[in-house]
This record gives structure tokens, C-alpha cells and sequence, in this order.
């Protein structure tokens, strides 16, 4: 045994310099270590380093998920609902227009055609686009069905037209099914789906105005520890100040305040994106929406020559809800000017539709086509296609706005990620810095 003690644990074998080691331990000697200085200063500095490295890590983490957030909203999600919306819009659009060939009899004008060729082309054209997104296994399904019955709703139609250009008054119950297929089946599913397009894009504007917890408490409690460690310093060795957890100290200031900061930023853009934005788009496309169903009651009322109270009160329904959309429209929002030429234009449309209904009640059916159907500068037509320009318009307003706000917002934590990691190592360099110099006074 004496020969061992000479000997270093270099010297020895592993089975002598293991029962060495045993004989250390059993002696006290590791537990009088740990209870020393230098022990105490490491824990100190491990604790100091992990702290530091954990909250450049988390936030950089937390800030690439926000941001990838934003990104997907910007790459995907908005442009799904933008596609969506057109979708149920340009569905409604060729129902609307569908009936208005009826109206003049026979052969229907050329840009009356071609507004419903236009609408039924733009709805397919969107289809195709979705068929290479992902999404919910509901929303596929929906898709499908709109694409499974757009085909036959645009042949009932072509069947309606070709017995209006024969004469045969059933070519008006042709439009009607049509009108019924549309109504009942193919716009729900495409209102279906884009309120879940939309969903999407509201669910990361909310989940992104939240705090980043995480990234805000580690630092916080980082700074908290080296504050504590340099009181601890102070009292066990009356050091007034450290340099190293002094810098360390400020790094994490500086990092959670930067990342306070950009994330407020980033909040307020993505909020001013849903407030001047989606929410706008939204009140909008319903509006665009209320007109054409408004126009197909309208429409399918002379083509049916109904002279029940059914097609006036969709349209009244339609049209209420209409104007109390545009009333409450906020003046200061994005396409708010839009809006303002879009309520001209609907009183215009009511005043020209009050006097179809006039001739109507007359009998005189042709009149009432006239103000229906008409090119006049006071026509329903006129009227209803400028309030559709409007709100289309104000719906590429409020799209700009979303979009700008959400770029935006992305933007503002470009650096904060990789300054992140940076700060943090800076932090961890400095701890270190700071505390080597008290580990070698005890060599």
C-alpha cells in the first residue's frame, strides 16, 4: 500500500489507480472539495453558462417557428383563402349571370355570355389551382364535390339555353334547377371552404399576438442569476464588481429587450393584418357574395315571371344584409373609398329594381326587362356590375394591406434569431471570463 501511495494514478494500473480513487472518496476528500470554493465557483459558472446558452437557444427557436408561421400565412394560407374567395365568388357571379340571358329571349347578347363563360372559367381555373395544395382531408372533399358539380350544373345550363333559343318555356325550369344545384349545393361547399381557408389565416395571426413566454422568461431569469451570482460573489469574497457577469449581465438585458421589442413590433403588425385586413377582406367578400344572390333572385323573378313574394324576399333578405355590411363599414379602414362607390351604387341598383318591380306589377314584362337587363346608365346592370367592381376593388385593398402587415411583421425577426444565438455565446464567453480569474487564485 505504501508503494501504491507513491506511485500517481498514472503510474498504477486501472485496478490499482480505481482502488486509489475508492480510498479518496472513502477519505472525505471529494466531499471537502465540493464544499470548497472552487467547487462552488464552478457550480456557479455551470449554472451561469447554461442559463445564458438555453435562453439564446429558445428564442431563436421560438422566434424561426413565428416566423415560419408568417411565412406559411404569407406562401399558403392567404393565398388559399384568396383562391377560395374567388372561388365561391365567380361561382355566384356565373349563376347571376346565368339568368340574366333569359330575360331578352332567344339569343342572348355576346357580353352577357361572356361574363358567364368568364365566371364559370375563373371558378374552374381556381379549382385547378387548389388540387396541388394540402390541407384538411374535409377541405379535399370539398373541392371535389365543387369540381364534380360545376360540370353539371354548366350543362343543365346549356340545356336551359338551348331551349330558350328554341321557345320552349321549359328551358326556364332547366335554369331554375340549375339556380337550385347552385344555391344549394355547390355555394355552401365553396363557402365551406373558404371559411376554413380563412380560419387558417386567423388562427396564425392569433397565435402569433400572444407572448413568447418561453423567450421572454429565460432571459429574464438569466439576468436574475447573474445579478444573484455577483451578490454572491460580493459577500464570499468582497468583490465589489466582476467585468465578465457585469458584460454577461448586459448581453442578456440587451437580448431580452430586443426580443421584447421585436415581438411587439411583430404583434402589432400581424394585429393591424387581421384588423385592416382579413377582417376587412372578410366583410367584404360576404358583401360580394349578398350581391349575386341578390342578382340571381332578381333575375330568376322575370325569367320565372313569378308574381310571389319568394324571389323579393331573397332579394330583400340579400340586400338588407347587404347594406347594413357597407353602412358599418369603417371609414378609416383600407377600401373604404371602394365602399363608398359600392353604396352608390347599390341605392342606384335598389331605385332601378323598385321600378322593375313597378313595371312588373303593370304587366309590362318587356319594361321591366329593360330596367333589369339594360345598358343604361341607371339600369340594374350597370349598377350591379359597378358595385361589384367596388367591392372587388376593396377586397385587392384590404389583400395589400394584409399581406404588407404580415411581410412586415416577419421581417422585424430576421436578425433576432441568429442575434439570438450570438448574444448568448457573448453571454457565456463573458461568465467564463469573469469567474477564471477567481479559479486561478487558487491553484
Amino acid at each position: 500500500m505504501a508503494r501504491t501511495e507513491q506511485l500517481s494514478l498514472e503510474e498504477l494500473s486501472p485496478r490499482a489507480a480505481a482502488s486509489a480513487w475508492r480510498e479518496r472518496l472513502a477519505s472525505g476528500e471529494m466531499r471537502a472539495f465540493a464544499h470548497s470554493s472552487p467547487a462552488k465557483l464552478l457550480a456557479v459558472g455551470l449554472v451561469l453558462l447554461s442559463m445564458c446558452l438555453a435562453a439564446g437557444a429558445v428564442t431563436e427557436s421560438t422566434v424561426i417557428n413565428r416566423q415560419h408561421a408568417l411565412d406559411n400565412l404569407l406562401d399558403q394560407s392567404e393565398p388559399d383563402a384568396y383562391s377560395a374567395q374567388r372561388l365561391y365568388t365567380s361561382l355566384s357571379v356565373a349563376d347571376a349571370s346565368a339568368g340574366t340571358a333569359f330575360i331578352s329571349g332567344g339569343l342572348e347578347p355576346a357580353a352577357v355570355r361572356d361574363r358567364y363563360n368568364q365566371a364559370v372559367g375563373e371558378a374552374a381555373a381556381e379549382l385547378v389551382a387548389q388540387s396541388n395544395r394540402t390541407g384538411a382531408d374535409q377541405d379535399s372533399q370539398l373541392r371535389t364535390g365543387i369540381s364534380t358539380g360545376l360540370p353539371v350544373y354548366a350543362g343543365i345550363v346549356e340545356t336551359a339555353r338551348a331551349d330558350n333559343r328554341s321557345g320552349l318555356p321549359v328551358g326556364a325550369a332547366y335554369l331554375s334547377e340549375a339556380s337550385n344545384l347552385m344555391q344549394s349545393t355547390l355555394l355552401p361547399m365553396a363557402e365551406e371552404l373558404q371559411q376554413h381557408r380563412a380560419d387558417a389565416i386567423t388562427q396564425t395571426q392569433r397565435n402569433h399576438v400572444r407572448p413568447p413566454w418561453a423567450a421572454i422568461i429565460l432571459p429574464l431569469l438569466a439576468v436574475a442569476a447573474l445579478v444573484a451570482a455577483q451578490l454572491f460573489l460580493f459577500r464570499r469574497w468582497h468583490r465589489v464588481l466582476n467585468a465578465g457577469l457585469l458584460l454577461a449581465t448586459a448581453t442578456m438585458v440587451v437580448l431580452l429587450s430586443w426580443t421584447v421589442a421585436a415581438g411587439v413590433i411583430s404583434a402589432v403588425d400581424t394585429t393591424h393584418s387581421r384588423d385592416r385586413g382579413s377582417t376587412p377582406t372578410t366583410a367584404l367578400t360576404e358583401s360580394r357574395i349578398l350581391a349575386q344572390q341578390a342578382r340571381t333572385a332578381e333575375t330568376l323573378k322575370l325569367v320565372r315571371r313569378d308574381t310571389s313574394a319568394a324571389y323579393d324576399n331573397t332579394y330583400d333578405a340579400a340586400i338588407g344584409k347587404l347594406g347594413k355590411l357597407l353602412s358599418g363599414y369603417r371609414s378609416g379602414a383600407p377600401g373604404a373609398s371602394e365602399v363608398k362607390t359600392a353604396t352608390a351604387a347599390l341605392d342606384k341598383w335598389r331605385a332601378a329594381h323598385q321600378r322593375m318591380n313597378d313595371a312588373l306589377s303593370k304587366g309590362d314584362f318587356i319594361g321591366a326587362a329593360a330596367v333589369a337587363t339594360g345598358p343604361g346608365a341607371d339600369e340594374a346592370t350597370t349598377q350591379v356590375t359597378a358595385l361589384d367592381h367596388a367591392l372587388g376593388d376593396g377586397i385587392a385593398a384590404t389583400r395589400d394591406q394584409l399581406r404588407n402587415n404580415a411581410s412586415h411583421g416577419a421581417r422585424t425577426l430576421d436578425l433576432l434569431g441568429p442575434g439570438a444565438l450570438v448574444l448568448a455565446l457573448a453571454a457565456a464567453v463573458f461568465v467564463a471570463a469573469g469567474l477564471w480569474p477567481r479559479l486561478r487564485e487558487y491553484r
